[in-house]
């Protein structure tokens, strides 16, 4: 069985150089083609007060779960006010991002329809160098 703890997972704190204080979300990527998954991905992401999951699209469907905290969600035009409980889906390749709006740690975890992920980003994030991305992929040099 293919198990992840969200309390254990090491996040990787990404940022954008445009945004450095602003856009700093902490992620990891702990289901996917590479540890096993065969049709589904999950990615765990938590965003401190003010900060914001930069603007990306993403290959596949997700559905977001919104486990601690309040934000402001945004898919394509539409905006909406999520908080720890609620759910909202991410169609496929429609640019979306997360800004938190609560004095609390946002914590999010973002089920995908497929196995293999293919986030882009607006512009690369740091310290990666990319603005593309494969879910789970051994992360570049």
């Amino acid at each position: 069985m293919l198990t992840a703890r969200t309390s254990e997972l090491e996040l990787l704190e990404i940022w954008q150089d445009s945004d450095p204080d602003v856009a700093r979300p902490a992620a990891a990527f702990p289901i996917n083609r590479h540890t096993g998954a065969e049709d589904s991905a999950v990615v765990y992401f938590e965003l401190g007060p003010g900060r914001r999951l930069p603007r990306h699209t993403d290959s596949a469907e997700e559905i977001l779960y919104i486990v601690a905290g309040q934000a402001e969600a945004e898919v394509g035009d539409e905006h909406a006010q999520v908080k720890a409980g609620d759910l909202a889906v991410i169609p496929a390749m429609v640019p979306h991002g997360v800004r938190n709006t609560g004095d609390e740690t946002l914590r999010v975890v973002g089920f995908f329809s497929e196995a293999e992920i293919v986030s882009t980003f607006e512009e690369p994030l740091q310290p990666l160098g990319v603005a593309q991305m494969e879910q789970g992929a051994p992360l570049p040099a």
